[in-house]
């Protein structure tokens, strides 16, 4: 019974016999993906706690409703949740990263946009109401309740971030057709 090591072996070696280019491609893509997923991993866990600040103090202002104890706490409840929720992004990436680019069934940024988590969190917990959203916005992420679900891995605070889930992409998109038979 053959494993599918066994068969992304034989995979490689007919398409170095038939595209002798195949593997150098595979190798890019290769390059491509690790240096985009260590770009990511590394802001996730600079900015990450930061974003979760800005989003709970963000929404916290708007309201306008919290006293300033009431506003403190949840401000140093963001702090404590931004760190974890920045920790536990990074440790999905790096689980996510770990795949064989065929097995992988999310994407960076779908994971980056879980920080909303725990700013959601701290934010019921203020008891700050939820925002009406669009109704595109509600269906596409009916579980960001506060519209603060990230468009962009930019939007964590580096414009170099884009950049970075591109190289990914487009390095994942270069091994995953090198290993088609």
């Amino acid at each position: 019974m053959t494993t599918s090591d066994d068969d992304r072996a034989t995979a490689r070696a007919y398409r170095e016999a038939t595209d002798p280019g195949a593997e150098d491609a595979e190798e890019t893509g290769r390059a491509l993906m690790a240096e985009g997923a260590t770009r990511l991993i590394e802001a996730v866990t600079r900015l990450g706690p930061s974003w979760v600040v800005r989003a709970v103090t963000g929404l916290v202002d708007a309201y306008g409703r919290l006293d300033a104890r009431a506003r403190a706490t949840a401000v140093a409840a963001a702090t404590e949740a931004g760190t974890r929720a920045a920790a536990r992004v990074a440790e999905e990436l790096r689980g996510l990263f770990e795949l064989d680019p065929a097995a992988q069934r999310a994407t960076p940024l779908e994971i980056i946009r879980s920080l909303r988590r725990e700013a959601t969190e701290v934010l019921q917990a203020a008891g700050v109401p939820q925002v009406v959203r669009d109704p595109y916005e509600s269906r596409a992420f009916p579980d960001d309740v506060y519209g603060i679900v990230l468009k962009t891995p930019a939007e964590l605070g580096d414009d170099e971030l884009g950049g970075a889930l591109l190289a990914w992409g487009l390095g994942k998109a270069k091994v995953v057709r090198a290993n088609r038979l």
